[in-house]
């Protein structure tokens, strides 16, 4: 229990928080961590004052410094350094640490996150009173301050109730009788304050609240532990599901190194290398080249050796629609590419007339009524789901299990990042936040949940409300809402469909450069949208909302461990201005704002550096149609200062001027990094080539007239609907692109076969020689 003094104060002050309070910790085993450093606000308003709201002065004390039995006397000031010279004014305050008769908590963490104990307040209302309660315009309001619910009131359908609140917390119900009408007020005879603690654990108890009209109402009210398991994983390592993933996958990979090098014996497990394909954003760019890029590497044999996929922004959109074939990395890719192309040539202006704008409205009005956050992002992924669709997509993210069951198919990866609902730019505050078929999870934390249940309620680790899964068009709305502020600008400045896509080129086209020569950026809010204007429709149910992408928390109340900046898995993602502050992360956050990654790097790699995924070969394709290498260069910036093993990135100066189809980056002083298969956007010799070694004939030159260029590019961002001509001649480059590459693969994989062989060699070594010096 802490005990607090106010030693002397200046007048005219009125101090909140004097007086003890009780601050919990425990001595659990290694695994069962503390709580993170405690800490205390003292607040002042002035004398006439009485709201909490009215805070003129504010201190922070961290209670670690406050030893158990010590009294610690603080002097605080309360004004600048320049105001204390000409009137100095000063607070000292006593704090004492004196232990409680509290049994220790049971406490769960990783060493960087920590779920404490929870209990669950069961109260029951009688209906007779309830609905005679009712009648007379009265309902009964029940408040437990710091539980997930927080205040519920009787309805004529609802009389019964659930809390769920930290056990150690010490939480008090709190019971009052209100007029239904807010001009009445509360009814000040009919008020209960019960603390939980006064009640027997698992034992029904009865309390009368009296009644200002005579009699009483009777509530039954019962305390019960919360089951100690959490829907939340803690951890670091892969889930098991992966884990057995890759155990199937890497026979598959081992059989196809095994045919590829012609190799006499079968690839023992720990010799198999795991190879990654990683791709950027782009929009529909980048859609349509992974396709080709996809198909080349089926062709040469070099897709059954690939264990993940990771994908970001656009490219996202080619997973999704491939992993709905359960089978599809076995199956020719040219079926699939020729149904994207039909889809693409297909007329996108209705997506935006007032039909589709009313069934738009309609959706989010449903969503919202199940549970879900509403967001702009949310109207974004009903857009792109009839731009690449001609009906509702009902594909979800954990259908893809079917994908992988056998480990037929690489694992795919989508990548997005978790940013702060303020005026925080991305280069400031961002999180890494992974999206498989398996889990949703941050890498900072080392924190999990089921495919499945994204979007649902959770609290202390614990699934709170279970809500359908999202279909997977609205995953997409978030990994890709790059494109959303121009969707909000268009939609709220136009009334008609000609003014937005008119607006909409044009916005596109400036927030491209802005991108690029700024990078970053931070949460937008639009205007309100005006009469007669396309975003009016929205107004109801998008009032005054941020852009992002708003999702239930799932981290919502956890603690920070005491230790947590010590952890070595936290430290390889700790790398934002609020990392040092636990009061300031995630976890005391009531909602995700999740988003594009392009708002701050345009490269899907980082989920693959968790060391528990081990990837020995990336092979990277970049999208950008400026700047070759950059993104490339910022990850291996970003690796260096964060300590993952990651090759550097060095090409010349005549590199970045004249880019070729294929780079290979290694660190051959370094085992732990990858090796780099780099494949830049460019048209280099497809000029004139069709294929590796067959040149073009002149009637074929014009196949081979890929414009790239920043400027005038038919595969510009803004760009959404390609013509069939400029859709094959994008598809024919990325394919040709990597099979003129094909002996730089084969050498790349070559060499990852050799480390793995070596690294087992040395370690059959180390075990022998362990086993001789034991028989010894």
């Amino acid at each position: 229990m802490l005990q607090v003094t106010i030693v002397n104060q200046a007048e005219n002050r009125k101090w909140h928080n004097p007086g003890k309070h009780h601050v919990r910790s425990s001595e659990p085993k290694p695994s069962r961590a503390p709580t993170n450093q405690s800490g205390m606000r003292l607040s002042t308003l002035g004398s006439k004052h009485r709201s909490r709201n009215d805070v003129q002065f504010a201190v922070d004390f961290d209670l670690a410094n406050v030893q158990p039995g010590a009294t610690v006397l603080e002097i605080f000031s309360l004004k600048s350094e320049q105001e204390n010279y000409r009137s100095p004014e000063f607070l000292e305050v006593e704090f004492k640490l004196t232990a409680t008769a509290c049994p220790p908590e049971h406490l769960i963490s990783d060493g960087v996150l920590v779920a404490r104990e929870l209990a669950v307040l069961e109260v029951k209302v009688n209906k007779e009173v309830n609905e005679q309660l009712l009648k007379a315009k009265k309902n009964v309001v029940f408040t437990v301050q710091g539980s997930y619910e927080g205040t519920q009131t009787t309805t004529k359908d609802v009389d019964s109730f659930l809390f769920h609140c930290i056990k150690n917390w010490e939480p008090v119900l709190k019971v009052e009788v209100q007029s239904i009408s807010p001009e009445a007020g509360t009814d000040s005879a009919s008020l209960l304050a019960l603390p939980l603690k006064l009640f027997p654990m698992g034992q029904e108890v009865k309390v009368d609240l009296p009644l200002k009209e005579g009699g009483a109402l009777e509530l039954n009210l019962r305390v019960i532990d919360c089951s100690q398991n959490l829907d939340v994983r803690l951890g670091y390592e892969l889930c098991a599901e992966e884990r057995d993933f890759l155990c199937q996958r890497k026979q598959v990979v081992a059989h196809a190194l095994e045919k590829l090098f012609n190799l006499r014996r079968h690839l023992l497990e720990d010799e198999v290398p795991v190879i990654a394909v990683t791709a950027t954003g782009g929009g529909v760019r980048a859609m349509t080249a992974m396709y080709g890029h996809l198909l080349a590497l089926q062709k040469l044999n070099i897709l059954d050796c690939v264990s993940y996929i990771t994908a970001a922004s656009g490219s996202t959109w080619t997973l999704t629609k491939l992993y709905q074939d359960t089978n599809w990395s076995h199956k020719n890719l040219e079926e699939p590419i020729q149904a994207v192309k039909e889809q693409m040539l297909k007329s996108k202006w209705d997506v935006i007339s007032i039909e589709r704008l009313k069934y738009y409205h309609k959706e989010l009005v449903e969503r919202a009524e199940r549970g879900y956050l509403p967001s702009f992002t949310a109207l974004w992924a009903l857009v792109q789901e009839a731009f690449f669709h001609d009906g509702r997509n009902e594909s979800k993210l954990s259908e893809q299990h079917a994908a992988l069951n056998r480990g037929q198919n690489p694992l795919p990866i989508y990548a997005a990042i978790n940013v702060k609902d303020k005026d925080i730019s991305t280069f400031d505050f961002r999180e890494w936040v992974e999206f498989n078929p398996y889990e949703v999870g941050f890498l900072k934390y080392g924190a999990y949940i089921r495919a499945e249940d994204f979007d649902s309620k959770f609290y202390m680790g614990k699934l709170m409300k279970r809500l359908p899964e999202s279909r997977i068009s609205y995953l997409e709305g978030i990994w890709t809402n790059i494109f959303t502020l121009n969707l909000l600008d268009s939609l709220y400045w136009s009334s008609t469909p000609d003014e937005f896509w008119e607006r909409w080129v044009k916005d596109m086209e400036e927030s491209e450069e802005k991108f690029t020569d700024n990078g970053g950026t931070s949460v937008y809010k639009p205007p309100d949208s005006g009469a007669g204007k396309l975003g009016e429709i929205f107004n109801d149910i998008l009032t005054d909302r941020p852009l992002k992408g708003a999702s239930h928390n799932f981290l919502r109340n956890f603690a920070m461990y005491k230790d947590y900046m010590q952890q070595k898995n936290f430290i390889q993602w700790r790398d934002t201005v609020f990392d040092a502050s636990p009061n300031k992360l995630t976890p005391t956050e009531p909602s995700l704002c999740l988003m594009d990654i392009g708002y701050f790097v345009n490269n899907s790699a980082l989920p693959l550096f968790s060391p528990q995924r081990d990837v020995d070969v990336i092979i990277a394709l970049d999208y950008c149609l400026t700047e070759p290498f950059k993104q490339q260069e910022m990850l291996a910036e970003y690796c260096e200062v964060q300590g993952i093993p990651f090759p550097k990135v060095n090409p010349s100066e005549e590199d970045k001027k004249n880019p070729k189809e294929c780079y290979v980056f290694s660190d051959d002083s370094n085992p732990k990094a990858p090796i780099l298969v780099y494949f830049p956007l460019v048209n280099c010799s497809f000029k004139e080539f069709t294929a590796p070694g067959v040149r073009r004939t002149p009637s074929e030159m014009s196949g081979g007239e890929v414009d790239l260029g920043q400027h005038n590019s038919p595969y510009k961002t803004v760009n959404v609907a390609y013509s069939g001509a400029n859709f094959d001649k994008l598809l024919n480059l990325s394919t040709y692109n990597v099979l003129c590459s094909k002996d730089k693969i084969i050498h790349a994989l070559q060499c990852a076969l050799q480390k793995k062989a070596k690294k087992l060699g040395q370690k059959l070594k180390h075990q022998f020689c362990l086993e001789s010096n034991s028989d010894s």
